[in-house]
């Protein structure tokens, strides 16, 4: 018996072709694997392998979806596969969506299994999660190792036509589809026994998870703008040039707190973006298109602001999980409630 034909997608990067600097480039396909589709191929023993790998750069797909996605599927459909497997793109953001545009329009147009995986919290998760199949990974390429496994068993699934599991049991993100099933115990019962476990401080799970809404109320708005003193925060990674604390270009563990008492504006002899999301060309030549520090400073001689805060604070959004962010915040918006700040801008890239 024959193997069944797959089809890989990957960006540049895992294609091994660059970074940022490449992520203009136009979709092409290559015969055979590239990159992670090694790893897949392997998974995939005897079943199936890997005929081509469709290769796209990140910013050109983003920046002409309808063109790059009909340009890849022309390209998919040469190869008549049997299955369509997309990343894993964990938490590259755009890189994700790519990944769940092409495997739906994969899906809806030749109507073939597909598979995808990325990190929860991938923009592009939530936007396809009810469309497509989505395993989830890790936050970084550094698991990879469990996120294939995971992706070809439930490719293999979908491929042999076989009853696919709940989430938790093929570590796919939840689709919002409820099934009927026959408990042994009846729903009383079982409301009991977890109530009991829950008092006496044991683990159990719950049937019905309630979702986790993350809500913040806005603060009073700044009574007089002309006597407060107004803060900058960025995610768009401006740092001193050189970026002395080293702030990672993607899913950073760390932020970076500067002195700009003595600048009027910024400048591309003194300050740089350390962000690798997004083309540095033009912060990088004048920095206050992403920290408004020049405006900031007209609005203080103006006299419609008190003063600008001293210091501001920068990290990157790139693949940067919600919880390191809001760690980050918790930590430095005590230091600017201390230092009288009474307003942030928060800018982005």
């Amino acid at each position: 018996m024959s193997k069944k034909r797959v089809v890989h997608y990957i960006n540049q990067f895992f294609a091994g072709i660059g970074g940022e600097e490449k992520a203009d480039i136009k979709p092409e396909v290559r015969e055979g694997v590239v990159g992670p589709g090694m790893a897949i191929n392997t998974a995939l023993k005897e079943e199936a392998e890997i005929v081509a790998t469709v290769i796209c750069g990140d910013s050109y797909f983003n920046e002409n979806v309808e063109v790059a996605q009909k340009e890849i599927l022309d390209m998919i459909k040469q190869y008549k596969p049997d299955l369509f497997i997309a990343g894993p793109a964990f938490n590259a953001g755009r890189y994700g969506v790519a990944c769940g545009t092409i495997t739906k329009a994969v899906q809806d147009e030749l109507g073939i299994p597909v598979v995808t995986g990325m990190y929860i919290e991938n923009p592009g998760a939530d936007m396809f999660k009810k469309s497509v199949y989505i395993v989830e990974t890790g936050n970084s390429a550094a698991t990879m190792r469990a996120a294939v496994p995971a992706m070809v068993n439930l490719a293999l699934k979908l491929l042999k036509g076989e009853e696919v599991g709940s989430p938790e049991e093929d570590k796919y993100i939840s689709r919002g589809i409820r099934k009927n099933y026959f408990a042994e115990e009846r729903g009383s019962k079982r409301a009991v026994d977890m109530l009991i476990k829950k008092l006496k401080g044991e683990d159990f799970v719950t049937e019905y998870p309630m979702p986790d809404f993350d809500r913040v109320e806005p603060n009073p708005a700044v009574k007089d703008l002309s006597k407060a003193k107004i803060a900058l925060v960025t995610s768009g990674g401006i740092v001193p040039k050189g970026n002395p604390d080293r702030v990672e270009s993607s899913s950073a563990s760390k932020y970076g707190k500067y002195d700009i008492a003595n600048f009027q504006e910024l400048t591309e002899a003194d300050h740089e973006t350390a962000h690798g999301g997004y083309d540095p060309v033009y912060a990088n030549e004048d920095p206050d298109r992403v920290l408004p520090v020049d405006v900031l400073r007209d609005l203080e001689k103006e006299g419609a602001i008190g003063e600008l805060h001293r210091y501001f604070y920068t990290t990157v959004g790139n693949g940067t999980s919600v919880a390191s962010s809001k760690a980050f915040a918790s930590e430095f918006a005590k230091e600017l409630i201390a230092d009288g700040v009474e307003a942030v801008i928060l800018t982005s890239t």
